[in-house]
């Protein structure tokens, strides 16, 4: 009889943990591109992005965790990826990013204008905000522009979920004052 479903995370994860390549291929097929994203938003680099989808994957396969839930593995994966991205940062000190592309900050799109060389402007003027704000706020700004919920959010990051919508308000109210101030004194220093 053929199998029309595709197989749980669990009973993949478990295949694997036996020895079946194919169970983890499968596993790594399904997840790759969103460990990936997850990287490449928080560190902004792809290089470094792809090494951390090597390591995440790499512990998957030499520490597999006990899944309880049906998104159990994609929260996993989601802090895993999230720690190791923010390793790099720590380790490296740099944070450069083109959040922009990634934010739906309305404000920030309306103020910046329409044409290449102001757009360039409001990149970086982005990318040093981004600099000057905590991991934690960097992690939370980055998860919410990859979709999560304030659920997915709160797992990944061993957060009580009340308090994310809090904090995410917060990440992004110091995100925009960062930013107006800096603004602010570009043009002081342009007049």
């Amino acid at each position: 009889m053929l199998q029309t479903a595709s197989p749980s995370d669990s009973e993949l994860l478990e295949a694997a943990q036996h020895g079946d390549e194919q169970a983890f291929t499968a596993l790594h097929e399904r997840y790759r591109a969103y460990v990936y994203r997850i990287a490449l938003r928080i560190v902004g680099h792809r290089d470094d992005a792809e090494d951390i989808c090597q390591d995440v994957f790499l512990r998957l396969y030499e520490r597999p965790p006990i899944l309880e839930g049906p998104k159990a593995l994609q929260l996993w994966l989601a802090r895993v990826t999230t720690n190791a991205a923010l390793n790099v940062l720590r380790s490296r000190r740099r944070a450069r990013f083109h959040w922009l592309r990634w934010f739906r900050l309305d404000w920030l799109d309306r103020s910046a204008g329409t044409d290449g060389e102001t757009h360039v402007e409001t990149s970086l003027l982005v990318r040093n905000v981004l600099e000057r704000l905590s991991e934690r706020d960097r992690a939370l700004l980055a998860l919410r522009a990859s979709g999560m919920s304030y659920e997915d959010i709160a797992a990944t990051l061993g957060l009580r979920q009340s308090s994310v919508g809090t904090l995410l308000a917060r990440a992004e109210r110091r995100f925009r004052q960062h930013y107006e101030a800096l603004v602010q004194k570009t043009e002081e220093v342009a007049q």
